[in-house]
């Protein structure tokens, strides 16, 4: 799995970057937030990663902060929610809107999002509201408390290790009861840990 990209910004455009990273030019595509947190091209720039393999293709999408890849893989997680519509569900508001219209149940924002509809905006809403829970913020201009930090960490590790089961064969469903599993016994486990013990349990 490909997590993180360092390297020269070759070029950037509101969907996609294009980044050399020692003679290797790699297309990732980004949603808007990342693209108006990117230097000038030509600059230093790391991206958070998340790997997609396709039959057809084989895709990175690429963020500026860790809090909002982790909202990224959570996204497609829900049923009827890709790749392509998670990072367009991204582009259309920032991580702490989205949790807000999440945990206040309110769809209506959710549908005005391109790509998002009635039925889709409910789905999010229903199957999110839970595991949004620990993504606590402050204030809009995104300042968090130690405790929010520590829940974002939380829900970093978790999601991270979710990813890195599926990527190892296991089905969404049988990752995420394993790992919530693994939670319980490990509340500040890290990935690594989370993924041992989930392993452990399902073997």
């Amino acid at each position: 799995m490909i997590a993180r990209i360092s390297g020269v910004l070759l070029s950037k455009q509101p969907a996609q970057v294009v980044i050399d990273v020692q003679g290797v030019a790699y297309e990732i595509e980004i949603s808007f937030n990342s693209f108006c947190q990117l230097p000038a091209e030509g600059d230093s720039v790391m991206l958070h990663t998340h790997f997609v393999v396709r039959e057809d293709a084989q895709l990175l999408f690429g963020f500026s902060e860790l809090d909002e890849r982790s909202l990224f893989r959570i996204l497609i997680k829900v049923n009827g929610v890709g790749p392509k519509l998670g990072l367009a569900i991204l582009s259309g508001m920032d991580a702490q809107g989205f949790c807000q219209c999440v945990q206040n149940q309110d769809a209506a924002t959710l549908v005005k999002i391109p790509g998002v509809g009635k039925k889709t905006a409910e789905r999010l809403v229903l199957e999110l509201g839970d595991k949004l829970s620990a993504w606590q913020t402050v204030g809009y201009a995104g300042v968090q408390t130690g405790t929010a930090k520590a829940s974002l960490f939380a829900v970093s590790a978790q999601s991270e290790a979710e990813s890195a089961l599926v990527g190892l064969g296991y089905k969404p469903v049988q990752a995420s009861k394993a790992v919530l599993a693994a939670v319980k016994s490990a509340p500040d486990g890290s990935c690594e840990d989370l993924i041992r013990l989930s392993l452990k349990g399902m073997i």
